[in-house]
C-alpha cells in the first residue's frame, strides 16, 4: 500500500488482538516519527513507549477508562519536551529562553507532527491506531504516572496493535468546508446548512441526537460531548500544568 493509500484508508481502531508488535516494526515506526519536520530541527519532543501492563493499568483512569489503553500491546505518549534541550543549552553556556507559552506551542506542534508520522508508519505495517484526546485533559495525572520532569508535557496518546475489528471509514465534511484558496472564504448560513447536511441526516448521527436527548447534532457537541463547563475546567487544569512544568514565564 502506498503512503497516499494508507492515509486515505485511515480509521480509528479501538479493539486489538493480543499479538505483540514485533520489535523491528516498532523501531521502524519510532524512526519514522523521528523523521518528522520539527522547528529548527531542535526535536523538542519525546515519545514514551508503554508496554508494561502495570503501567498501562495506571494510565487507564487517566484516559477515562478507555479499554484500548490496557488492551493495546503498545501505548505511545507524545510529549512536548524542552527538558533535554534546556539541559544541552545549559551545558554549553547557552542560556535557554524556552520557559514561555510560545515554546510550549512549538514543542506541542513538534510532538503532533511526530505522532502523525508514527501513525502513518504503523498503518503501513498493517497495524491499527487511535488517537486519545484525553491526554491534555488529564496531563497532570499522566505526568505522575510516566514520571515526566519539568519541561515535559504530554500532548497526545496513540494506541497501536493488530486490529481486532474493521470499522468503516469515518465520515468527513466536503473538501470545500476545510479548504480555502488564496484567502479565507467566510460561510453564509445557506452554505453552513449545505456543508453539514449529509452529516446531520445520516442515521448514525440521528441516533446520537436521539440518545443524547437534544434537538440537533450541534447540541450533542455543545451540551454533551464538549461542553463549555468541561472545556473551562480542563483549560484551567492544563494552564496549571503549564505553570508547574515551566512554560508560563511570559513577562
Amino acid at each position: 500500500m502506498t503512503a497516499l493509500e494508507t492515509l486515505l484508508q485511515h480509521r480509528s481502531i479501538r479493539k486489538y488482538k493480543q499479538d505483540p508488535v514485533p520489535e523491528d516494526i516498532l523501531n521502524s515506526i519510532l524512526e519514522a516519527g523521528s523523521r518528522a519536520a520539527t522547528t529548527g530541527n531542535m526535536q523538542v519532543y519525546s515519545i514514551v513507549v508503554t508496554r508494561d501492563q502495570e503501567i498501562k493499568n495506571q494510565l487507564l483512569p487517566c484516559h477515562f477508562g478507555q479499554k484500548m489503553i490496557a488492551e493495546a500491546p503498545v501505548v505511545l505518549t507524545f510529549c512536548a519536551d524542552f527538558n533535554r534541550f534546556n539541559q544541552w543549552c545549559n551545558q554549553r553556556n547557552a542560556e535557554p529562553g524556552y520557559d514561555n507559552f510560545l515554546s510550549f506551542m512549538t514543542a506541542a506542534i513538534d510532538a503532533l507532527l511526530v505522532a502523525q508520522n508514527c501513525v502513518v508508519a504503523a498503518e503501513h505495517f498493517g497495524l491499527g491506531t487511535v488517537y486519545l484526546g484525553t491526554t491534555t485533559y488529564m496531563a497532570d495525572k499522566i505526568i505522575d504516572v510516566l514520571k515526566l520532569p519539568k519541561g515535559v508535557i504530554p500532548i497526545t496518546t496513540v494506541t497501536i496493535g493488530y486490529p481486532a475489528e474493521t470499522p468503516g471509514l469515518t465520515d468527513r465534511l466536503p473538501m470545500r468546508a476545510v479548504v480555502h484558496y488564496e484567502t479565507y472564504n467566510e460561510f453564509d448560513a445557506a452554505t453552513i446548512d449545505a456543508l453539514y447536511a449529509e452529516k446531520e441526516n445520516s442515521d448514525e448521527y440521528k441516533k446520537f441526537v436521539t440518545d443524547s436527548q437534544v434537538d440537533n447534532l450541534a447540541q450533542v457537541f455543545t451540551q454533551k460531548r464538549y461542553s463549555k463547563k468541561d472545556n473551562v475546567a480542563f483549560s484551567k487544569s492544563l494552564l496549571s500544568v503549564l505553570q508547574k512544568q515551566g512554560f508560563m514565564n511570559n513577562d
